[in-house]
């Protein structure tokens, strides 16, 4: 079934008219994608400073949290903030342990598994509803009880019920896009004046900007699959995309579609000449940020990775992937999402996390992490978003379909490797449209 969710609040119609950023000059450094290295820490002040964890109030309501960041990092710093301010007004204590991303992900489940005394704690929104799904709370009740939704944004808030199974077990925080960035000044330069709806007019525009002296696109291994899964999801819809991937259905026409898509574009010269071989972040630093590359596939927080090498005169501009002929999703369909706080199931203190929560999520907290970070708020009332990235609302206001992470691109581990390795050798143009399919299909064999 088509991924339908509701409307984001403040939704407005995709403008086809350029939508530039504004330039740099942001100081927060933040580590959404790809993942950073893991380091457990213990609670840590707002500057990042390890402490010893706070005592627990006298009524024995003190909670224990598990957090994605790392202490140093501008998330964990602002969140810090509101479990201090939180802390300050509950005398309620919090044990906040700064587990870093792998931390996370590999010991919280075997934690969890093992009885251990967490409250709360955060990830990815498809991380924790999926894989961490059976060990979550039921948060209907709560949310209901404080008026949560009254400044929530209904999108996401949709889309952690869709990822729930139909009911709310996360709360959305930092939220994010994938869309196509692009640095306005060669737009400009080139005299594109709206960006690209449709494939044709994408390869339209990439004519214009090669012609110019630039390189039209880059990309990485990171990011390389996330192009075929959105091409392929463009065509014939997330879900069918897959049941492609996960059932090696190679022969689907999808498939040959995409790859003489991305062949067509090779031939023309429209990729980086060394999309075969980039190696996260080489794409983004050494191509996009330093003038060369025009446009890359990638997450919301791409504006801020780059920011320092980009320089304060850098404009940023969002567009949504392009349609395709005949295909069956829009520009209004993408990956989006956001971190989520979820209350572990078997926590006895639910309604004081919930309040945590709401600290976090909601008013002067959610407005410091999104200016620290340089990330999108969640509270709908904090509607003024870091020049940086004033150029993504558009964008993010119009989604109206959810894709996971890559499209579908990477619902079969076993081929993602075999994807990747083989859609960066077919835009590099050491291997045709066929070549690509019949790559995959041995590799299924």
């Amino acid at each position: 079934m088509k991924k339908k969710v509701l409307a984001l609040a403040l939704a407005s119609a995709m403008t086809v008219s350029l939508t530039a950023c504004g330039g740099g000059g942001q100081t927060a450094e933040t580590t959404q994608a790809p993942a950073a290295p893991a380091e457990t820490t213990t609670a840590a002040s707002a500057g990042g400073d390890a402490q010893t964890p706070a005592e627990p109030a006298g009524d024995g309501s003190s909670l224990v949290y598990w957090s994605m960041w790392e202490a140093t990092e501008p998330q964990g710093q602002a969140i810090q903030a509101a479990v201090d301010q939180f802390t300050a007004d509950t005398g309620i204590a919090v044990d906040l342990q700064f587990k870093g991303r792998t931390g996370i992900r590999e010991g919280l489940q075997p934690a969890l598994d093992a009885g251990t005394n967490i409250d709360m704690f955060d990830e990815d929104i498809d991380r924790v509803n999926s894989t961490w799904g059976q060990y979550l709370m039921d948060l209907e009740d709560l949310a209901k009880g404080a008026d949560y939704e009254a400044t929530a944004n209904a999108g996401l808030m949709a889309a952690c019920r869709e990822v729930g199974g139909g009911s709310l077990k996360s709360i959305p925080y930092q939220p994010n896009v994938f869309a196509f960035f692009y640095n306005q000044a060669i737009f400009d330069e080139v005299g594109i004046t709206a960006v690209p709806t449709t494939w044709a007019e994408l390869d339209a525009a990439c004519a214009k900007i090669k012609e110019a002296g630039y390189t039209p696109i880059t990309c990485d291994d990171a990011y390389i699959t996330c192009m075929f899964g959105y091409h392929m999801s463009r065509l014939v819809g997330e879900p069918k995309t897959e049941e492609i991937v996960k059932g090696g259905q190679w022969d689907d026409p999808s498939v040959i579609a995409t790859a003489e898509a991305y062949a067509d574009f090779a031939s023309k010269g429209y990729f980086s000449e060394t999309i075969a071989s980039n190696v996260w972040p080489a794409g983004q630093n050494q191509e996009l940020a330093m003038g060369t590359a025009a446009m890359y596939l990638n997450g919301s927080w791409l504006p801020n990775e780059v920011k320092d090498m980009a320089g304060d005169d850098f404009v940023w501009g969002c567009f949504s992937y392009p349609a395709v002929e005949g295909g069956t999703d829009g520009v209004d369909a993408a990956n989006y999402g956001a971190q989520v706080l979820a209350i572990n199931k078997d926590s006895k203190n639910a309604e004081n996390a919930f309040k945590l929560i709401c600290y976090i999520t909601q008013g002067e907290f959610d407005k410091m992490l999104s200016e620290m970070s340089v990330g999108i708020p969640a509270d709908s009332t904090n509607t003024e978003w870091p020049q940086l990235i004033a150029c993504v609302k558009p964008v993010m206001d119009s989604m109206t379909t959810r894709y996971p992470w890559a499209a579908g691109a990477e619902a079969n581990a076993d081929m993602t490797p075999i994807i990747k390795e083989n859609f960066l050798n077919l835009c590099g143009g050491s291997i045709d449209a066929q070549g690509f399919v019949d790559a995959l299909k041995k590799a299924g064999n």
